[in-house]
């Protein structure tokens, strides 16, 4: 097991940080200062747009300690993407709300050590540009937007210093074109209780094979940990979300992805589950050797790998078939019927040698809305 890689019982993620910059330009912002106030942590303002004095070894080294750093600043660009998808595979039409960049978690396998490399978490606090942009997409059409934060963060890791979430679940309560996911791995979810949230936010969590979970990610919650916090915001109305991804080829995978998945439902109940996505490892070239020089204890970036239509490595597609119908088969024993299961960013091909019929693939975005429409 890597150093450091079990956090206690209740943790919370973000205790790491032990410094927060703020941009000059940020440094009036009411939100901004009342992050400052809450963190308690010593601040420093710099000139806008200039990096923070931290110096570190080279790049990745630098990663690990830039975790302690958190730079408070603006977005100077959009807030509102789509999904960063590829044509090549099947996407969900899923919409990003970026909200900062980088994580005080760890995991062996996040593909963020192979974009970010700044010693330092950045969060954005110029909000009421956030919400603009929100407004303008609910009216400027009428289609409905799955929107969720966790694509280059994790979406609550950081909410005790922040306490974006409840401005993002008021928000998004009267939004019936809309429905907000956060995503997490922590069980920071003190902020999302007595909300008003109408049903339109749900709670999501990161699974794996408990092994995984023990020594590729790091200061995360582990499995009792997150389902115990999935049960809590169930019985606050929450509707729930869970993503099998990455899922990693190892020793006992099979028995431990099926231990994962009965516990789940164990201690989760099924009708409050609106989907559940399934997603092999896959990763770009550079992270391997990243990745590597990081936790030289880790084994599955050892296996065999092609490389996919999307230029990223993968498993052979006789293996991602074997690990996806062992998982699919636990889940359709269990699931409640309403719960949308799918794969992210997969083929057709796969899809329908998983047994899901021709043409499931496509329907999949209006799937996931109806899956939200009818869940618990």
């Amino acid at each position: 097991m890597h150093e450091d890689s079990r956090q206690s019982a209740g943790h919370d993620p973000g205790r790491a940080i032990r410094h927060i910059f703020l941009e000059e330009g940020c440094a009036d912002l009411p939100y901004a200062q009342e992050i400052c106030a809450r963190a308690g942590l010593p601040v420093t303002i710099i000139a806008d747009r200039q990096e923070p004095p931290v110096t570190y070894a080279p790049f990745p080294a630098n990663l690990k300690a830039g975790k302690e750093h958190l730079l408070l600043c603006k977005n100077r660009g959009s807030f509102f993407k789509p999904c960063p998808g590829t044509r090549e595979y099947r996407c969900c039409d899923y919409h990003v709300l970026n909200i900062g960049m980088g994580c005080p978690m760890d995991c062996v396998y996040c593909i963020l050590q192979a974009y970010l490399n700044n010693p330092w978490l950045s969060f954005f606090v110029n909000t009421d540009a956030l919400f603009d942009e929100l407004d303008l997409a609910f009216k400027r059409t009428t289609q409905f937007w799955r929107i969720g934060t966790g694509e280059f963060t994790d979406s609550l890791a950081l909410d005790h210093l922040t306490a974006l979430s409840p401005r993002l679940v008021h928000y998004m309560r009267d939004k019936s074109r809309g429905v907000l996911e956060l995503k997490t791995k922590s069980v920071a979810i003190n902020h999302l209780a007595d909300l008003d949230h109408n049903g339109r936010t749900i709670i999501a969590w990161s699974l794996n094979a408990p092994q995984i979970m023990a020594r590729e990610e790091i200061r995360t919650a582990d499995l009792s940990e997150r389902l115990g916090a999935a049960r809590q915001v169930a019985a606050m109305g929450y509707k729930l979300a869970f993503h099998f991804d990455p899922i990693i080829y190892h020793e006992g995978w099979q028995e431990g992805y099926s231990a994962t998945i009965k516990q789940l439902f164990d201690m989760v109940p099924a009708e409050k589950i609106a989907w559940i996505s399934l997603g092999a490892l896959r990763f770009l070239p550079p992270l391997r050797a990243i990745a590597l020089s990081r936790f030289p204890g880790s084994t599955f970036f050892h296996e065999e790998f092609i490389t996919g239509l999307d230029n990223k490595q993968r498993y052979f597609r006789g293996l991602r078939v074997e690990m996806y119908n062992h998982l699919l088969a636990e889940l359709r024993r269990r699931a409640s019927p309403h719960t949308c299961l799918y794969f992210c960013m997969e083929s057709d091909e796969i899809w329908q040698e998983c047994g899901f019929g021709a043409g499931k693939s496509q329907s999949l975005p209006d799937d996931l809305d109806l899956a939200f429409s009818r869940c618990g």
